[in-house]
């Protein structure tokens, strides 16, 4: 089989040779001059670099023929997933339509599918679309974010409805952006794939603190949690409604202290941070193998062995950190020697930081996977780690990449 993969999320997640025999089939990789140079060397493949300033999805629809015969697109990047659309119409290639991606990547268009589904939801409404003399059909807190973002990048919470439209309305690109009630419950995701319309292989986590609060630069931690049939339900409604039949998905939804499950947003790509390695532990499942496997129409992988254990992780962000204070990391040893703790990654002070928000385990200050056979003692224990100072500004001169301080 002839396969063009657009490469876009770092090579260490998703391991293509686990899932492609690149002896047995002409693999062809473009992506930008970081990603490609993570390709193993002795990898069998063709590899293209774009430049920083290139339109990925031009350059290729610029530089790569139809003619040549590519039978199969991989694009499994958050951005990848609208850029794949143009590359498959550009190559000939079969795959979804462009309104059912939106639906997966722009989070008007996704509550706008959930319409009638039964899915609970938060009231919304575009940035661009309230008469100015309107108001929201609402009060009380309320969420501005972007449309198409992720890992909660520009999410603001104001504490008024009217706060919150006149921030949308003095935007630079209102319509960029959405405005939704707040909703209070504990932040849950489900990850797994989907075949032929089906969820499989799903596990669901709860999150201790948010996205939005890493994002602020406080330290947050997720761990699996029992199979409850109320939450495969409410995921797979919310596959259907969207159509979404085939790969990963990542689904956030709040579950209130009432009990009732409200939808946040989805993604029809691999879950960030840890949970790649945690699914695999939990489930003897790699997703991104079993995901590249389903769509290029292949048999899945056996699964290995599972752990029998509940798998989670601790993360402390370190893109809030001030490059004039630099940054010093001590994990003591009851943290770094306890029982349940499976692993430890941290940095020492002197390696750069990204200026962005990053769940990468080898860009953040500290990282820590643990498990146990009791999701609750799991919780508690996940719970005290991100309560430790462990990450303090200090001493040495932060480094951004490029070598800016």
């Amino acid at each position: 089989m002839k396969i063009l993969v657009v490469h876009q999320v770092p090579y260490r997640k998703i391991d293509y040779h686990l899932a492609i025999d690149h002896e047995a089939h002409d693999v062809t990789y473009v992506g930008r001059a970081e990603r490609i140079a993570e390709l193993p060397e002795g990898l069998r493949c063709e590899r293209f670099e774009v430049g920083p300033g290139d339109d990925l999805a031009g350059w290729i629809t610029e530089n790569v023929s139809p003619a040549e015969g590519f039978e199969q697109l991989l694009s499994l990047s958050e951005d990848g997933v609208l850029l794949g659309w143009r590359v498959r119409r550009h190559l000939g290639i079969e795959g979804p339509s462009l309104e059912r991606l939106r639906r997966v990547r722009d989070k008007v268009s996704m509550k706008e599918a959930l319409e009638g589904s039964g899915v609970r939801y938060p009231r919304f409404v575009a940035a661009d679309a309230v008469p100015e003399e309107g108001g929201l059909p609402w009060t009380g807190r309320t969420v501005l974010k972007p449309r198409q973002g992720a890992s909660s990048k520009e999410v603001v919470i104001h504490e008024t409805a009217e706060a919150a439209l006149a921030a949308g309305r003095a935007l630079d690109d209102p319509g960029g952006f959405e405005l939704e009630e707040y909703v209070d419950g504990d932040v849950l995701h489900a990850d797994g794939l989907v075949q032929d319309g089906e969820l499989v292989n799903v596990v669901f986590s709860r999150c201790v603190r948010t996205p939005l609060d890493f994002a602020q630069g406080t330290p947050i931690a997720s761990h699996q949690i029992q199979h409850d049939e109320r939450h495969r339900a409410f995921a797979a409604r919310v596959l259907k409604a969207l159509e979404i039949d085939t790969g990963c998905v990542h689904l956030e939804f709040f579950e209130t202290k009432e009990q009732e499950l409200v939808f946040l947003e989805v993604a029809n790509r691999l879950g960030g941070a840890g949970i790649v390695t945690s699914h695999l532990r939990h489930t003897g499942v790699h997703l991104p193998s079993h995901e590249i496997a389903i769509r290029l129409g292949w048999p899945r992988p056996q699964p290995q062995p599972a752990s029998g254990r509940y798998h989670g992780f601790a993360i402390f962000p370190g893109h809030q950190l001030r490059p004039e204070d630099g940054y010093e990391v001590e994990v003591p040893d009851h943290i770094r020697n306890h029982p349940w703790v499976d692993k430890v990654h941290n940095l020492d002070g002197r390696q750069p930081l990204p200026d962005h928000i990053s769940y990468q385990e080898w860009e953040i200050p500290v990282f820590i996977e643990a498990s146990h056979p009791d999701p609750g003692v799991l919780r508690q224990i996940l719970g005290e780690f991100i309560l430790a100072p462990l990450v303090r500004p200090g001493r040495a001169p932060l480094v951004r990449p490029g070598g800016a301080a």
